[in-house]
């Protein structure tokens, strides 16, 4: 059976950080591309970051570059973000995907509000 759970999401204030995970199993982790979304209400999942099977290749849309950093550790099949410098435009669920091709996972979602 395949899971992908994320931990990790809260409240923070603006200006903090935080750092999700996400566990994966019932698939060959090391073997997948991991990547980030995000869906705010009222808009559209948008992509945060990703990182190769190996680890040895990250990409973040501008927007992100610079405040969230993406890494992963295949013994522990687990992908982490790492986000700094939070702001309210930050606050969503953050979901976890993992892909290989023509296959995709997904987790359930973690909540993640900035707020003062």
């Amino acid at each position: 059976q395949v899971q992908l759970v994320e931990s990790g999401g809260g409240l923070v204030q603006p200006g903090g950080s935080l750092r999700l995970s996400c566990a994966g199993s019932g698939f060959t982790f090391s073997s997948y591309v991991m990547s980030w979304y995000r869906q705010a209400p009222g808009k559209a999942r948008e992509f945060v970051a990703r990182i190769s099977s190996a680890g040895d290749w990250t990409n973040y849309p501008n927007s992100m570059k610079g405040r969230f950093t993406i890494s992963r550790d295949n013994a522990k099949n687990t992908v982490y973000l790492q986000m700094n410098s939070l702001n309210s435009e930050d606050t969503a669920v953050y979901y976890c995907n993992a892909h290989n091709y023509p296959v995709d996972y997904w987790g359930q979602g973690t909540q993640v509000t900035v707020s003062s």
